[in-house]
């Protein structure tokens, strides 16, 4: 039985869910694309996979790109991508994002070197596809350094900025497993569900003491194509396709421009909103329906390993 309480939260996800609806499926009010030269934009994880295509998205439309991974040889190669597609300037950094010392030293030379950060897209993710009792401690803790953590401390470190001016956007790969637990993802969800709501309560933080300049994006796929998942396929493409990370880099970029809030894709993503009003076995059901436990067992599983 339902308390106030209940029935207020319920409104509450279902207000949420129109507004989704409104701005990213029918975009009756479409908001106006932005320029981005002079920006100083800073992507974490940008090795390869999604990170490394949006900074070829970005190389263009002259911004200043400051690429950091732990993968030196991947970094520098997106960064010679980067200049062969037009960037004028690039800044390639080494920078370990499970570790909160090296963000902090790597941001104070960015800083230093380069100029304060306009543009943070955090990006950098892990995602191991162990069951709960499989996942060490060490695997849990590490995967939400790299996940969440990491965001932690770069939002830390580069938003101070941002609020000084009243200008700048802060993006953050979330994930749509961050909306609902999924198998074989307890580390993962966990970690992109914090994500989700630390960017949400920032968000509401800057609306509240004025500092509406600062614009706060938060981006929820599905599969994309790299080396995270692994080889994962869908077994039902028409409602949860695997994007290829050019496309999903491109929805990111053009979700920047136009300024929009929440990137939910595909759409049948916006349904995981769903499960509150639904019996826990219903949304197990349609986990069943859609063959996502055996997806996960083919691509993470122990045949998988060997």
């Amino acid at each position: 039985m339902f308390n106030f309480r209940s029935i207020q939260k319920l409104l509450q996800y279902l207000k949420f869910l129109i507004f989704l609806l409104i701005e990213n499926t029918f975009c009756i009010f479409p908001l106006r694309k932005k320029s981005f030269a002079g920006e100083i934009v800073l992507i974490t994880g940008s090795a390869n996979g999604i990170g490394r295509q949006v900074a070829l998205k970005f190389a263009p439309l002259g911004v200043t790109l400051v690429l950091w991974d732990i993968d030196d040889e991947g970094n520098k190669e997106t960064s010679r991508l980067a200049q062969q597609n037009g960037a004028n300037r690039v800044f390639v950094y080494h920078c370990d994002c499970s570790s909160r010392e090296d963000v902090y030293e790597q941001a104070d030379k960015v800083r230093k070197e380069v100029g304060d950060v306009t543009i943070l897209i955090n990006n950098a993710g892990r995602a191991l596809g162990k069951k709960f009792c499989e996942l060490t401690d060490e695997d849990f803790e590490k995967t939400l350094r790299i996940n969440f953590f990491s965001q932690v401390w770069t939002c830390k470190a580069f938003l101070p900025a941002m609020v000084a001016c009243n200008r700048g956007q802060l993006v953050s790969t979330a994930s749509g497993a961050g909306l609902l637990g999924l198998y074989r993802a307890s580390d993962y969800c966990a970690s992109k569900s914090a994500v989700i709501g630390m960017m949400e309560a920032i968000n509401s933080e800057l609306y509240h003491g004025g500092k509406r300049g600062i614009k706060i994006k938060i981006i929820c796929p599905y599969f994309i194509s790299t080396r995270l998942s692994k080889g994962f396929k869908s077994k039902k493409p028409c409602l949860f396709p695997v994007y290829d990370p050019e496309y999903a880099a491109s929805r990111i970029v053009d979700a920047i421009k136009k300024e929009k809030i929440y990137l939910i894709m595909p759409p049948a993503v916006y349904f995981l909103g769903l499960k509150i009003f639904l019996p826990r076995k219903v949304v197990l059901f349609l986990e069943s329906h859609i063959k996502f436990p055996e997806i996960m067992e083919e691509a993470f599983g122990e045949k998988k390993k060997d």
